[in-house]
């Protein structure tokens, strides 16, 4: 725990925040959104915040900065930031300390930075702003930053547009931003969890290492406790608003006391057996080449992979490996330019428009983000109801029957079929998004990356449904993912993607088993552990690599 004898850079007291709900038909209800929750900081020190949807991470973290989002109220409890209140505070002092005593760091780059303006004017805007230095040192200091974080060509990396540099760059980048002001305290509110694996590393390194030269406090937000071990000191454990567990971070991952730490320690440990390898086909993609429309380079490079009935083929590989374009070629929204993809058992046509009803049919998809797979304006029992209506012509009574027995099957029960999307949770969406592709009777499912945006105990709910389903419906699934964990606990057989091609494929024992060809070793090797130290020993292990070759 930190050193009760310093004053704290952060020291927030019986906090309570709350918001107003609306619910349909109902007069507007208050809602307890944090309860009591106390906590303190030191500067140098980070402390994570870990926890499911809706436990109160990114709300406490914001309220370091005495703001509450879309309608959110800090009504009770203390906020001291440096030894002042700021709580209740005015707006004159608020402006003074945001971006300057205390900045945020988002959890999608992308969506904060201007995409019309470089990167150095938006990276040293607010240290202009509150006058902490002229331009010419606030550039010397983002080249610093820029340097610090392990950014190409540092004195130059600022002239580039947003769209100009990959997605772990442009996360570095807003971590400059808000180092730039010489801040006390940061806010990291999910910085990596965007971001594949490989990247990760990279950007947790810079992140770490600039915490440390710069000497700033933070709080670092994530539902990953494996991440949030490799940056902390502490770390605050959170439910439903409330604390659950504090304490140092070799105590809360070693030896957690409440149940549900232990939970989040133990989550996707076991792995999934193979299963035999004498199941029919049901998918052929046979030297499959492709390339988008207007371009001269092909995409996917002559891939082969297979998938039998009732089996998982977990498809892997970094940002831009061709993934969920392998996705689109099978689903005929992209053409090959060369091979060809037999499912079960006939030839499918190259093109969408060229495929039959069954086609269709039998070959559905469950997109990664369920929010914007969804009509908000449908309830759940319409959502479910359409592929049963289009594809057998189901209406009435038998059409609402099925659509709940999809959700008895899918675990949701009685209650949700009048229900609309924004009246459910993230894991509740992706399971509706389920039902409406088992609601078509589909030979195959593709699952593209449809647990990396859920925390990992309803990502963990998710796996184990979707094996349940698999047993019950004998149906095969295409599972793309960037995510390791989720590969031993689903998987019967693994392609590994790097640039458009299977570098790797097999069954799950052979491709994670050594020896490994390199993009396989770096990808396996930048799985984060639950255990201290893990992050220097890789960075060391690399370090060594590079230094031999």
């Amino acid at each position: 725990m930190a050193d009760q004898g310093a004053r704290a850079l952060l020291e927030i007291t019986d906090l309570k925040i709350e918001a107003t709900a609306y619910p349909p038909g109902e007069p507007p209800q208050d809602i307890t959104i944090v309860d009591g929750v106390s906590l303190q900081l030191q500067k140098g020190r980070v402390l994570g915040l870990i926890g499911e949807s809706g436990a109160g991470k990114s709300t406490i973290g914001l309220s370091a900065m005495s703001y509450g989002r879309g309608g959110v109220r800090l009504t009770g409890g203390k906020i001291l930031l440096n030894g002042q209140e700021i709580r209740t505070a005015g707006p004159g002092k608020l402006r003074r300390i945001r971006g300057h005593t205390v900045t945020y760091v988002a959890q999608s780059a992308a969506a904060a930075f201007n995409p019309a303006k470089k990167l150095m004017d938006q990276v040293i805007e607010t240290s202009l702003q509150h006058g902490i230095m002229g331009r010419s040192e606030a550039e010397k200091r983002a080249v610093w930053l820029f340097d610090t974080l392990g950014l190409p060509n540092p004195t130059r990396f600022g002239n580039r547009y947003p769209h100009q540099v990959s997605g772990g760059q442009l996360q570095r980048a807003m971590t400059a931003m808000a180092l730039c002001p010489k801040p006390d305290l940061v806010i990291f509110d999910e910085p990596t969890t965007a971001l594949d694996v490989t990247t990760q590393i990279d950007v947790l390194a810079a992140i770490k290492e600039a915490i440390r030269d710069t000497g700033v406090g933070a709080l670092y937000i994530t539902h990953d406790l494996a991440v949030v071990a490799q940056v902390s000191d502490e770390i605050m454990v959170l439910r439903g608003g409330k604390m659950v567990e504090y304490g140092p971070v070799d105590q809360i991952i070693n030896a957690p006391r409440q149940e549900y730490t232990k939970a989040l320690v133990t989550v996707r440990q076991i792995e999934h057996p193979e299963k035999p390898a004498d199941a029919p086909v049901v998918l052929e993609v046979d030297r499959v080449t492709a390339r988008y429309r207007g371009t001269n380079f092909d995409v996917l490079k002559n891939i082969s992979v297979e998938l039998r009935q009732g089996q998982t083929l977990a498809v892997v590989g970094e940002s831009g490996s061709g993934k969920s374009t392998l996705a689109r070629a099978i689903t005929g929204l992209l053409p090959p330019t060369k091979g060809s993809i037999h499912f079960a058992g006939r030839e499918l046509s190259a093109t969408l428009a060229g495929r039959t009803r069954d086609d269709l049919r039998e070959l559905q998809m469950i997109y990664q983000m369920a929010d914007v797979a969804m009509n908000p304006r449908h309830t759940v029992g319409t959502i479910i109801g359409r592929p049963l209506e289009f594809y057998f012509g189901l209406k009435g009574d038998a059409k609402r029957k099925r659509i709940q027995q999809l959700l008895d099957e899918i675990e949701m029960g009685k209650g949700f079929i009048d229900r609309y999307p924004a009246e459910l949770s993230g894991g509740q969406k992706q399971r509706v998004c389920i039902a409406r592709a088992l609601a078509a009777k589909p030979k195959l499912i593709i699952c593209d990356e449809v647990t990396s945006a859920l925390d990992p105990l309803v990502a963990d709910g998710i796996l184990k449904l979707l094996q349940e389903l698999q047993k019950v419906e004998g149906v095969a699934y295409l599972f793309i993912t960037h995510d390791l964990a989720t590969v031993k606990a689903i998987a019967d057989s693994i392609a590994v993607m790097y640039r458009g091609e299977v570098v790797r494929y097999g069954p799950k024992s052979q491709v994670l088993s050594p020896p490994f060809d390199d993009y396989t070793d770096l990808l396996l090797s930048s799985v984060p552990e639950m255990r201290l130290g893990w992050l220097e020993e890789v960075l060391a292990h690399r370090r060594m690599e590079s230094a031999g070759n």
